[in-house]
């Protein structure tokens, strides 16, 4: 496969090509599917429509990899958060994390991971109608980024309840960190045992965090969940997304192979800090996808710095619901065709 011989670093004929979020809400052909399935969540627990909207983008944008549809609140509702998500406030956990008792009450490690079994059959029907040349990408959020829905109870602006637990009660923190850590691992494996080809960490609000915090409450506990993957699966290509950490590239390192580069961190930033040691994925800002002028002057860019470094090409974070098909296509097609060596 061209995705997972780019993320070990190997020759391939052209830069592969994938969007964070591409099977999604821009895609009439996802909406319809979303509309047959009832909600966002009903979509999630349903497997053959899972793997449907899946595969949509390989077979209509042309993207060299498939990734999973799914979310990564999953998790957090399977080791007994009862999730929702509400018109206009997005996901919502009724009863936030609070205490070691809240914490004790949650299911944790091999059995919480074991209630995912949408998931892996989502995974299985994926691998089964999915090119043998093209990649399924499998995924989860990092442990922090999970948490920190589980104790806010939704999405945040300030992180103050958490954060105020970091630093108030960073032992009741770790405990959480450490058994989401259990479950996440477990998680990823049994995506690989269901077909996954590559394994995707995100962490969303890495930025949230100042340096030395972000290493203890976040990358840490990211770095065991790969290296637990790497020891027992070396043939996996695992894939570290934590947003918004330019400042951080000195002391990033772990076993991984490719490292997420974010759009507001400069390629040649990340190239000239971590080029050396992992192959980079990114980074176009998504906005710009509005224009293709716009698309090309970036691809194009991107394209001359990685010219001589290893690298896949992605947007620095998700594709948003209304840029237009067409331009989706022709990012996709313009990076295969400016990098392409044969």
């Amino acid at each position: 496969m061209i995705f997972v011989d780019a993320c070990f670093g190997k020759q391939t004929p052209y830069t592969p090509v994938w969007m964070m979020r591409q099977a999604g809400r821009y895609l009439p052909e996802y909406m319809a599917v979303r509309a047959e399935a009832g909600s966002f969540l009903d979509l999630c627990h349903n497997p053959p429509l899972a793997a449907e909207v899946t595969l949509q983008p390989v077979d209509i944008v042309g993207v060299d990899a498939a990734i999973l549809f799914s979310d990564i609140l999953v998790v957090p509702n399977e080791m007994g958060m009862k999730l929702d998500f509400v018109a206009g406030e997005g996901p919502v956990f009724a009863d936030p994390i609070t205490s070691k008792a809240d914490i004790d009450a949650l299911l944790g490690g091999k059995e919480a991971a074991e209630r995912l079994t949408y998931v892996y059959d989502t995974i299985r029907l994926i691998r089964s109608s999915l090119s043998s040349d093209k990649a399924l990408i499998g995924f989860t959020g990092a442990p922090w980024t999970l948490a920190t829905y589980m104790i806010e109870g939704q999405g945040t602006k300030t992180y103050n309840v958490v954060k105020k637990l970091i630093y108030t009660d960073p032992e009741l923190m770790h405990s959480l960190l450490a058994k989401v850590t259990e479950v996440v691992k477990y998680y990823l494996e049994m995506q690989i045992q269901a077909g996954a080809d590559v394994v995707q960490i995100f962490d969303s609000w890495a930025a949230a965090l100042e340096k030395s915090k972000y290493f203890e409450f976040s990358w840490n506990y990211m770095k065991e969940i790969a290296g637990y993957i790497k020891a027992k699966y070396p043939h996996i290509p695992i894939i570290m997304f934590p947003k918004g950490i330019a400042g951080y590239l000195d002391d990033i390192d772990g076993d991984f192979d490719v490292f997420g580069v974010d759009w507001s961190t400069p390629m040649a930033l990340a190239k000239e800090k971590l080029g050396d040691r992992y192959v980079l994925q990114g980074n176009m800002e998504p906005c710009r996808l509005y224009s293709k002028e716009a698309t090309k002057e970036c691809v194009a860019s991107i394209a001359q710095t990685m010219k001589d470094g290893r690298h896949i090409f992605n947007l620095g974070h998700g594709i948003l619901p209304d840029v237009p098909v067409e331009n989706a296509q022709y990012f996709v097609k313009l990076c295969q065709e400016l990098s392409r060596r044969d």
